[in-house]
């Protein structure tokens, strides 16, 4: 038995060695493959970490990481106490991926139902707009329905949420303020001439966002939203809305084109109100009426007429040459040069200076701008601002026209004298009267508040200013056209004016403009008013009859509401008649020995006399 054996386990010995020789080369190979396998899993680690890092997280960062902005709200305008009459609120517009959109047409009329659309129109504008990534739903949505319409979870369907302007005194304040266009951009008024200003500048988040764009977390803030700057206007609210009222009452009584009136702080030049009819819902632009977006006050500049008599008057007066007690012969009551007829209302006989105002006699202002050097009266009303910008930086603001007085004839001289030949704004009219108000100093207007009255320029003298505000208070008196002007308790200095409109063929023959400035109260001006009234069809168109009775209901209250303290004696500053005045005067001349100056011959063309 051991010697078979012996054979057997000398067969296994040879068996192990053979194994044991090809063992290290198996063993080395699979070494070999595992320790490459190894190197290229850390080389492709470190070509993940390392080599391609940058790349590949730019890479998942496009599908998940979003940076997206965050709204600025635009800034408040206010008044001057702080009402607010621009302010921006909270919407969400409505978007959605046409592509992600469900193809099921319930869930699609369920979302049209929710966006207030017709389902069948709705579902066939998506079947049109399936290749796009992008479409408007609806734009600035309030967010409760905006909600709503998220809530349904349809897929696609995104909100992003943004600010809208709202306007909380509507018309009564649209046209100064103006408004903002859909993208919240000022487009009229001074939410234009401001818009930088207002602008607020928009931050920056980063955020994760999952495959269907929904938000997964905030990551970090990358810049922080800056709202816009605040803007606070000059304009007092419950005055605003008082001379708005008044002035559309007036419109609709006299079935005008149109109105303004501007109401201004004779102290510093600010407009405490500034209103325009027609206007327009800055809130609900459907059935908007482009008339009723123009600024007319600030943007329309018209021929004046009479009520530039006591601006001319301040350049007679200023000359030296007369007083307000120096008589004219204003008989027969026309007069021609030139070949031009100018006329008063009557005859008017002999009148004073101050007379002149009374009766806003064209032949008595005639007389006297001929007998002055040609460029006297246009001298005053530049240095007043007429045909100036006045620097408001409100769009589209007139600059109205001052022609040069170069070769003018007789009957320009005159013509200017009376208010013709010229055109100004309302605001510039009121800017004007600065002059008249402030002891001789004009003022520039302003539509922001200010800190204080600003130095203003020096254009005649106190003596003259004073003595053209005592003419202007006869008119308000009971022999001037301006009694409607009246306000209890207060003395009042005022002008009418009476303008035909220019046609395509010239000077209507029945369409007017009527025109009031009044100062209130005369003994020491706080308030500035002009009211003109466009084309009244009726009950009357002199400004003494349809622009005056404003002037009183709107410069009554606001005297109130600004707590200026009545007058002691609210008479007129000087109530007798005209010719009354004319026989003081001459008996002052008689006394003082002042020679009366002769009566000049005039020029012009038929106008009113108001």
């Amino acid at each position: 038995m051991s010697r078979y054996s012996e054979p057997g386990q000398r067969g296994r010995r040879v068996e192990r060695q053979v194994l044991g020789a090809s063992a290290p080369w198996r063993y080395r190979l699979m070494l070999l493959v595992i320790l490459v396998a190894l190197g290229a899993l850390v080389w492709r680690i470190i070509d993940l970490q390392v080599v391609t890092h940058d790349f590949l997280q730019g890479q998942g960062d496009a599908r998940t990481v979003r940076v997206e902005p965050i709204d600025a709200h635009r800034g408040m305008i206010t008044d001057r106490d702080g009402e607010p009459l621009a302010v921006s609120t909270p919407v969400v517009t409505l978007w959605a991926n046409p592509r992600e959109l469900p193809e099921d047409r319930g869930q699609l009329a369920v979302l049209a139902r929710a966006l207030g659309e017709e389902p069948d129109a709705f579902i066939s504008r998506i079947d049109g707009l399936r290749s796009r990534g992008f479409i408007y739903l609806r734009r600035q949505v309030t967010p409760e329905p905006a909600q709503r319409v998220l809530d349904l979870n349809v897929p696609g369907v995104y909100g992003q949420h943004e600010y809208k302007r709202y306007y909380p005194a509507s018309e009564v304040t649209a046209q100064l303020v103006g408004v903002t266009n859909i993208d919240d951009h000022g487009q009229e008024g001074l939410e234009l001439a401001y818009d930088r200003w207002l602008t607020g500048t928009p931050g920056q988040r980063r955020v994760l966002k999952d495959r269907k764009g929904r938000l997964v977390r905030d990551l970090h803030l990358i810049r922080d939203a800056r709202p816009g700057g605040d803007l606070t206007l000059s304009i007092n609210l419950r005055l605003q809305y008082l001379a708005y009222r008044e002035l559309a009452a007036a419109v609709a009584a006299h079935d005008a084109d149109a109105g303004s009136l501007v109401m201004m702080n004779a102290k510093t030049g600010e407009v405490l109100a500034m209103a325009n009819v027609p206007s327009y819902n800055p809130n609900n632009r459907a059935n908007m009426d482009a008339a009723g977006l123009r600024n007319r006050a600030i943007t329309d500049a018209f021929e004046p007429g009479s009520v530039m008599k006591p601006l001319a008057m301040a350049a007679i007066l200023e000359s030296k040459q007369f007083s307000p007690n120096t008589v004219l012969e204003t008989s027969p009551g026309w007069m021609r040069v030139d070949g031009y007829t100018i006329r008063d209302v009557r005859n008017f006989g002999r009148l004073t200076l101050t007379g002149v105002i009374t009766k806003s006699s064209n032949i008595g202002m005639t007389q006297l701008a001929l007998q002055l050097p040609n460029d006297t009266i246009w001298k005053m009303y530049d240095a007043m601002g007429i045909g100036h910008s006045l620097g408001t930086g409100f769009p589209g603001e007139a600059n109205g026209s001052l022609p040069p007085p170069v070769s003018w004839s007789k009957a320009k001289r005159a013509t200017l004298a009376y208010g013709y030949g010229s055109s100004i704004s309302a605001l510039q009219l009121a800017s004007a009267y600065t002059t008249l108000a402030n002891d001789g100093r004009r003022l520039p207007p302003s539509l922001l508040k200010l800190d204080g009255a600003p130095e203003g320029t020096q254009v005649l003298s106190p003596q003259t200013a004073r003595q053209v505000v005592e003419m202007m208070e006869t008119v308000v008196g009971p022999y001037g056209g301006g009694g409607r002007a009246r306000i209890d308790g207060y003395r009042v200095a005022g002008k009418t004016g009476t303008v035909r409109k220019v046609g395509a063929s010239g000077y209507e023959t029945n369409a007017y403009r009527s025109n009031f400035i009044g100062i209130a109260p005369a003994s020491d001006p706080r308030l500035i008013v002009v009211v003109s009234i466009d084309n009244s069809k009726r009950g009357g168109y002199y400004g003494g009859v349809v622009a005056a009775p404003i002037f009183a209901q709107v410069a009554g209250p606001a005297l109130r509401m600004l707590d200026v303290a009545p007058d002691s004696n609210a008479a007129p500053y000087n109530p007798e008649s005209p010719e009354q005045q004319v026989a003081e005067a001459e008996q002052a001349m008689r006394v003082t020995g002042i020679r009366q100056p002769e009566a000049a011959v005039s020029a012009a063309q038929a106008t009113p006399n108001d």
